[in-house]
């Protein structure tokens, strides 16, 4: 199989552990262990809970609490449309790996996490990119989209909220996807890793699981629940379509690893108050990006109603590569550039790490942008 190289991961890869502020996470600001046990009340039990644990293989599909508990982040869902995997990454991978073969017919958004594009290529499909446009607010182009589909069309990837854009759709809007997607009989697949971190109300859209009878919501621990760290991830859809998917799950995953998920079921048997301390940081934090960009000539954006990153557009005769390496050697500030993700003159910025952080790193960027400017 060939497949290109995943340009984010590559950009991290090679320089997150080299920097002094690190402004390319897309993380809300992880949580300790310690802070997990504290928020589910479970400090003077979980040693004892982890000392009777045999460390064996687990429940294959996911443990039932842990199923349960991923089911009650859905409105319609029950654990038998659950499935966990190694993160959300590989709850994509699986997917497309089920569902999609040479010369079937794909459709996604760009830009969006490269899984969604680069896999289908290479399995040999025929993949049309649904191109995101700041004028449209990053937000796809429904008629766009009605002239892609065929007869043929096998699936229609899409992210939401949108990493890196920050764009958010609504219920409203994702049921007019629901439509054209139905329209074909094609299945439709929803990143929806940073839900629950919308700027707005209780900060969770709905999902595309809960709007479609061939609709997948994949999802996991490492953007609003801030535990990237357990390594993951979920499959939400129709009963036989997971059986289908363990069919390939078997070959790269077996189960996933009992201590990470009885540390999920904590989490999410606590979301209301990860939930809420995420919508605390993310939304100040985007304020300060906000405040920010109005006083910065050189930067402008869409500013995002959801997620944990932003894109920024910059008045620059550089490339997005040369700004960030330049910034990282001048000022130890790491921002991901927008070649990462096919979105040459754009920079993306994760804004949800410590506040601190953040403020001291945009006190840089705006002296590297002085710099530059004169």
């Amino acid at each position: 199989m060939d497949i290109k190289p995943f340009g984010v991961e590559m950009w991290m890869n090679e320089f997150e552990n080299n920097c002094e502020l690190n402004l390319a996470e897309t993380c809300v600001e992880s949580l300790t262990l310690g802070e997990l046990f504290e928020i589910a009340e479970v400090q003077d039990s979980i040693l004892s809970d982890l000392s009777a644990m045999k460390m064996t293989y687990g429940a294959i599909e996911g443990s039932d609490r842990l199923r349960s508990a991923i089911s009650s982040l859905y409105s319609s869902q029950t654990p038998a449309n659950v499935l966990t995997t190694h993160g959300t990454i590989g709850a994509n991978s699986l997917v497309h790996q089920t569902l999609v073969g040479r010369g079937d017919h794909v459709i996604s958004v760009i830009p969006t996490y490269q899984q969604h594009y680069s896999i289908p290529e290479s399995l040999g499909a025929d993949v049309e990119l649904l191109h995101l446009k700041a004028e449209n607010a990053f937000l796809p182009d429904l008629d766009a989209l009605r002239a892609m589909v065929r007869p043929d069309t096998r699936l229609i990837a899409i992210n939401n909220p949108n990493n890196p854009t920050g764009a958010l759709m609504d219920r409203d809007f994702l049921e007019q996807i629901v439509d054209i997607a139905r329209s074909v009989g094609a299945w439709l697949l929803c990143d929806e890793v940073y839900r629950g971190t919308d700027q707005h109300g209780d900060g969770v859209t709905a999902a595309v699981a809960d709007l479609y009878e061939k609709g997948i919501s994949t999802a996991g621990m490492s953007k609003a629940f801030s535990l990237a760290g357990l390594r993951l991830g979920w499959i939400v859809g129709p009963v036989e379509l997971l059986h289908q998917v363990m069919i390939h799950r078997d070959y790269n995953t077996i189960s996933v690893g009992q201590v990470d998920e009885l540390f999920a079921a904590m989490a999410l048997e606590n979301s209301d108050k990860i939930l809420a301390r995420a919508h605390r940081i993310t939304r100040q934090n985007l304020q300060i990006v906000s405040d920010w960009v109005e006083g910065e000539p050189l930067i402008s954006w869409v500013k995002p109603k959801s997620g944990t990153t932003a894109l920024l557009k910059y008045d620059l005769p550089i490339s997005s590569r040369e700004f960030c390496v330049a910034l990282l050697e001048e000022e130890g500030v790491m921002l991901t550039p927008g070649s990462a993700m096919d979105m040459e003159g754009w920079l993306r910025l994760g804004y949800t790490n410590p506040t601190d952080d953040l403020r001291a790193g945009l006190i840089k960027l705006s002296a590297f942008l002085k710099r530059r400017a004169s």
